[in-house]
This record gives C-alpha cells, structure tokens and sequence, in this order.
C-alpha cells in the first residue's frame, strides 16, 4: 500500500501543479493564453477566466487529504472533461495531431491519478471493517 500511496502523491502533485501553472495565464489573461484561447479556439474572456478559476479549486480539491471523496471524484470529471473538450477544440479548429496529442497524455495521467484515488479508498475501506 505505501508503493501505491507514493505513486498517488507523486502523480496527483505533479498533475495538480501542471493544472495551477497552465491556470495562471488564464486567470490573469496573459496574451499567450489569449491568443491560445480566445483568438485561436474561440473561447470568450469570461469562460477562460472561470474555467481557470475552476481548475485552480480541483487541483487543491484532489490534493487536499480531508476534502470528501465525492467532492474529489467531481473535480477529477472537471479535469477529464476540461481536458478532453480542450482536445476536441484543437481538432475542430483543425490543428494538427502534434497539436492535440499531448492532451492524451494529460489525460492518461489524470485516469492513473483517479485509479490510484480509488486503490487508496479501497484500502482504507478495508481497514476501517
């Protein structure tokens, strides 16, 4: 179990942090996230603001020990879904595979993150009885 609690931390501080960081530029509006959002995909200023807002408030939602199980399980679907539609507006503004593709990766993280939540539960589930 410690291997699996090891793994857990380090994935979901490494995926938390990668959420944060690519969060900062959409909160404070910087012109490459602009750029990026707004003028290439098509996202309005208002819904970069918030969706970076939301994504700062799941990050420390999965990382923080005493936050209920069922409030981590919505932030990880807000990831997968922020993640996966953030892919899909990639594809239909027809940016290449070499556009995209890294979300994929993203995401496989975020599903290992989510599997090792759910390994952890188990266990202290199994405990508790």
């Amino acid at each position: 179990m410690k291997r699996t609690s090891t793994a857990y931390w380090i994935i979901t501080a490494l995926f938390s942090a990668f959420m944060i960081f690519s969060s900062i530029g959409g909160i404070t509006l910087h012109p490459d996230a602009v750029t990026m959002l707004h003028d290439h995909l098509g996202y309005p200023l208002y819904f970069i603001r918030w969706i970076s807002v939301f994504k700062i408030i799941g990050a420390i939602a999965i990382l923080l020990p005493r936050v209920p199980a069922r409030v981590k399980e919505w932030a990880y679907f807000g990831f997968f879904i922020d993640l996966f539609m953030g892919m899909v507006s990639f594809i239909g503004v027809g940016d290449p595979i070499g556009g995209w593709a890294p979300m994929i990766i993203f995401i496989g993280v975020l599903i290992v993150a989510y599997w090792l939540h759910h390994k952890r539960l188990a266990h202290r589930n199994t405990n508790q009885h």
